[in-house]
């Protein structure tokens, strides 16, 4: 049985990052845009899970050096909690789900996303945000990596896909109707480049030809499986317009909680 109580963790880390800071940032614009008074706490399938007991908002990790990301969250996934983070730039995920590893069952993860995060090394870092995916799948530390929304792909990335298993939706093929399925608990890694700029210009990496926040909330909105936590990843306020960006990341948090609460059985 997955715990009921779900803790709202933001990690303020932008280090990894290979063209851009500012998406340590995005923690408290997220949040200030979740309860900025202009939309409700309700999700579309009529939930409210920000305002439910079993939702707490656990504040910002200290983070001295990359590490202390898995640290932290072995010490919070401790306590008997999910989690849905707010980072930070993409190379969170992998002390994370590393983390995740240590107190869960098998599990897959669903990454939304126009890359793949794939590399083996990214200009000399294996821990680059370029490369957490590399990290999680040479070490099996999940059954399987579902990606979503993939349009920026060089051979490299389509080695590193075959080489692990990967199994890669690229829009393309979602444009032709090719869709997710899942069988066991999901991990959710949700880089917000994985939608078009025109729904998310506030990222780093503006990539064209992405997702509509519709198929992404159509795509949350219809797992059927336990999902036993979630990022969300790659915000970067200075690139924003109008806040756009950090009410599509608050609406998303909304569904993917409501989404949690809604299924915890194992």
């Amino acid at each position: 049985m997955l715990p009921e109580k779900i803790a709202l963790i933001g990690v303020p880390w932008d280090q990894k990052g290979s063209y851009l800071q500012g998406p340590a940032l995005a923690p408290n614009r997220i949040r200030e845009a979740l309860h900025c008074g202009s939309a409700n706490y309700w999700t579309e399938l009529n939930v409210n899970p920000i305002e439910s007991e079993n939702f707490e908002d656990w504040g910002d990790l200290t983070i001295n050096k990359y590490t202390d990301i898995e640290k932290n969250f072995a010490l919070i996934l401790n306590k008997g909690v999910r989690t849905i983070s707010l980072g930070g730039d993409h190379s969170i995920a992998y002390p994370i789900i590393k983390a995740h590893a240590q107190f869960r069952g098998e599990f897959d993860v669903l990454q939304i996303d126009a890359h793949g995060d794939l590399y083996d090394n990214f200009e000399g870092d294996k821990f680059s945000h370029a490369c957490p995916f590399a990290r999680v799948m040479e070490q099996k530390l999940v059954s399987r990596l579902i990606q979503v929304g993939i349009r920026a792909i060089n051979p490299h990335q389509r080695e590193q896909m075959e080489k692990f298993g990967v199994e890669t939706i690229e829009m393309h093929q979602f444009d032709a109707g090719q869709r997710p399925t899942f069988d066991k608990p999901l991990y959710i890694s949700l880089d917000l480049d994985g939608l078009d700029p025109a729904y998310a210009p506030g990222v780093s990496h503006h990539e064209p030809g992405g997702l509509t926040t519709r198929e992404v909330l159509r795509m949350i909105q219809s797992i059927d499986v336990p999902i036993i936590g979630a990022d969300i990843v790659e915000y970067n306020p200075h690139k924003d317009v109008s806040d756009m960006t950090a009410m599509l990341a608050a609406k998303l948090l909304k569904e993917i909680a409501g989404k949690m609460m809604g299924k915890v059985s194992v």
